[in-house]
C-alpha cells in the first residue's frame, strides 16, 4: 500500500492537513494541450505502458496564522512550508484494485497519514485551501510553488524548482493548488520560498568564526562576533562585525521571518566577506577595499523565533519587527515601541547602533506582489533631501552595474505627502535614516521569478540569490567616497546616477 503522509515539524514548517480525496486510478492516455477529468496538468503525468497504475489524489491543507498582531490587528499568514512523504511505490506492474483508507496514526509525527492503493506513481494535487485569506492575496495571481525532492540542506541548494502548475482560484474556491508527480519513494518538501532554518543558521555563524580565527579577515580586519541582545524565546541576536574603515555599515535581514531570501542574501554577503569557501579563506581585491573603508555589523537572522515557529511577519509575541522601531499614535492610539517585553530584538539592534553609529543601514525583506528585485527608501521623510536623493540612486545605479537582476524602474511608489511619509517612521529603514541622518535603504527580493532575467523553472533561486548578497560589496564600494561627503558632491554624478521614482504599475500586473 502507498502511503502519503503531510508534515511541517521541520524549522519553518507551516502547514495543517485538512482533507484528501478518494484515490482515482488513472488510465487514459494524456493530451498534452489541456487538463484531463480530474483537473490534473496531463503533460505532467507519466504513463507507464506495461501496466503500472497510476494514481491522482487531492490532499487539502491551510497554514496558520502568526500570532495576533495588536498594532496592525491580525493574525499574518501567507508562508507555508512542509514536507510530503510517500512510501510503498511499486515497480510498475498491474495490480488489483484496493479501497482507499485513513491511517490516523502518523508515525511522522504530522497529520494522519493517506493510504492509498498499490501504484507505481502517485500524482498529487495540493491545494492550500484558506489562500484568500492570506495577508496579500493579491500575489497568489503568477506565483509559482517552489519544491525540492532530494532535501533542504544546503548540499541541495541547487535541487530547488518552481511547480508550473501552480494556480489561484481567485474566482471560486479562493485557493492555491499544484500538481506533483511523485514517483519515488522518499521526501519532497513545498514552500512559498525555500526555508532557511536555524540549524543552516547557527552553521553559517559557525563557518564565519572559524574563518575568524583562520583566515584572511582574522589578523588584518578585525573580525568579531556579539550576541547583541536575545529573542523572546532566548535566542541570541548575533552580530558579525568585520572591517578597519571609520563608516558603520548596519545590515540586517528576515525580520519577517517568513522572507527567507533574506537570509539567503546575508549568507552569501557574509561568506565573501570572511572567505568561507575559498581556499586559505582568501579574500578578494574588492572585499580587501570594502573593509578598508568600512567596519561592516551584519545581524543575519533579527527574528529567529518567528523563523523557527514558521511566521510570515512576526516574532513569538505577534509583533511585526518592522513597525516596531518608534512610537505609534494614531487617533488617541498610543502604542510605545521598542518594548523589551513586546520587541526586544529592535530594542537591543538600536542600543548597539547608538553606542557604535551608523553611516549606511539596509534593510533586506522579500516582496510578495512585485516580481522585481528592487529598492525603496527615504522619500519625503525630514532626512530626504539633494543628498540622501543622490546617494540613494548612486547606490542603486552601482547595484545594477554590478548584479543584473537589480533594476530602479519598479517598486514601491513613494508616500503622497511629507504627512504620509511620517507614518512610515516606525519602520526601520525610515527610522534609521532619520536617526542617524545617513543613507537608509529596504532591498526588496521576489518570492516569484524574477522579471529582470525569468527562469521559470528556478525563478530568482538561491544561487542568485546568494549573488546579489555577495555584490553588496561592490556597490558600498563604489557610493563609500560620498557618504559622509560635504558640499553638492552629488552635481559631479550622471544622468544615469539619478535617483528614479519607483512605479508599482509593472507589466502583466495581475490583481487577485
Amino acid at each position: 500500500m502507498v502511503k502519503v503522509s503531510i508534515t511541517a515539524t521541520h524549522d519553518g514548517g507551516n502547514v495543517e492537513f485538512v482533507s484528501h480525496s478518494e484515490p482515482v486510478v488513472l488510465t487514459t492516455t494524456p493530451d498534452d494541450d489541456r487538463r484531463n477529468d480530474d483537473g490534473v496538468y496531463t503533460e505532467y503525468i507519466i504513463f507507464h505502458p506495461n501496466g503500472g497504475r497510476v494514481l491522482h489524489i487531492i490532499i487539502h491543507d491551510e497554514y496558520f496564522a502568526d500570532v495576533h498582531t495588536e498594532l496592525e490587528n491580525v493574525g499574518h499568514m501567507q508562508y507555508f512550508s512542509f514536507r510530503s512523504f510517500v512510501s510503498g511505490l511499486v515497480p510498475p506492474e498491474p495490480q488489483p484494485a484496493a479501497a482507499a483508507a485513513v491511517d490516523d496514526d502518523d508515525d511522522a509525527g504530522g497529520g494522519p497519514t493517506i493510504v492509498v492503493p498499490s501504484a507505481s506513481v502517485v500524482v498529487v494535487t495540493y491545494v492550500i485551501a484558506n489562500a484568500s485569506d492570506a495577508s496579500f492575496p493579491d500575489a497568489w495571481p503568477g506565483s509559482t510553488v517552489c519544491y525540492n525532492s532530494h532535501g533542504i540542506d544546503s548540499s541541495y541548494d541547487d535541487r530547488w524548482r518552481r511547480n508550473l502548475t501552480t494556480e489561484y482560484d481567485v474566482d471560486d474556491s479562493g485557493a492555491l493548488t499544484w500538481t506533483h508527480v511523485h514517483e519515488m519513494n522518499g521526501s519532497t518538501y513545498f514552500s512559498y520560498w525555500p526555508p532557511y532554518g536555524y540549524d543552516r543558521h547557527l552553521r553559517l555563524i559557525s563557518d564565519c568564526t572559524s574563518r575568524m580565527r583562520s583566515g584572511r579577515v582574522g589578523g588584518t580586519y578585525n573580525p568579531a562576533i556579539e550576541s547583541i541582545g536575545t529573542s523572546l524565546d532566548g535566542r541570541e541576536i548575533e552580530c558579525l562585525s568585520v572591517g578597519n574603515g571609520k563608516l558603520n555599515a548596519w545590515i540586517q535581514h528576515r525580520q519577517h521571518p517568513g522572507e527567507t531570501m533574506a537570509e539567503f542574501f546575508a549568507e552569501g554577503l557574509l561568506h565573501r566577506l570572511f572567505g568561507v569557501g575559498e581556499e586559505n579563506g582568501d579574500i578578494d581585491d574588492a572585499t580587501r577595499t570594502l573593509l578598508e573603508g568600512y567596519r561592516l555589523h551584519v545581524i543575519p537572522n533579527v527574528n529567529p523565533d518567528g523563523s523557527v515557529l514558521g511566521h510570515l511577519r512576526t516574532n513569538a509575541a505577534g509583533a511585526n519587527l518592522n513597525r516596531e522601531w518608534a512610537d505609534t499614535n494614531v487617533e488617541g492610539y498610543q502604542y510605545a515601541a521598542p518594548t523589551s517585553h513586546r520587541s526586544p530584538e529592535v530594542l537591543a539592534i538600536l542600543r548597539r547602533m547608538d553606542e557604535i553609529g551608523c553611516d549606511f543601514f539596509l534593510d533586506v525583506h522579500g516582496d510578495e506582489t512585485i516580481p522585481y528585485v528592487f529598492f525603496s527608501g527615504c522619500a519625503k521623510t525630514p532626512v530626504w533631501g539633494d543628498r540622501i536623493r543622490s546617494l540613494h540612486g548612486y547606490f542603486v545605479e552601482g547595484y545594477k552595474r554590478a548584479n543584473p537582476d537589480v533594476q530602479k524602474v519598479y517598486g514601491y511608489p513613494p508616500p503622497l505627502s511629507e504627512e504620509n511619509a511620517l507614518d512610515g517612521m516606525t519602520r526601520a529603514t525610515k527610522h534609521v535614516s532619520n536617526r542617524f541622518n545617513c543613507l537608509g535603504l529596504t532591498l526588496e527580493i521576489p518570492y516569484k521569478d524574477c522579471a529582470t532575467n525569468p527562469d521559470p523553472e528556478v525563478g530568482l533561486g538561491l544561487e542568485r540569490c546568494k549573488r546579489l548578497g555577495s555584490n553588496l560589496v561592490e556597490a558600498l564600494v563604489r557610493v563609500h567616497p560620498y557618504l559622509r561627503a560635504e558640499g553638492d558632491f552629488w552635481k559631479a554624478f550622471s544622468e544615469e546616477d539619478e535617483y528614479i521614482v519607483p512605479t508599482d504599475r509593472f507589466p502583466g500586473r495581475q490583481r487577485g
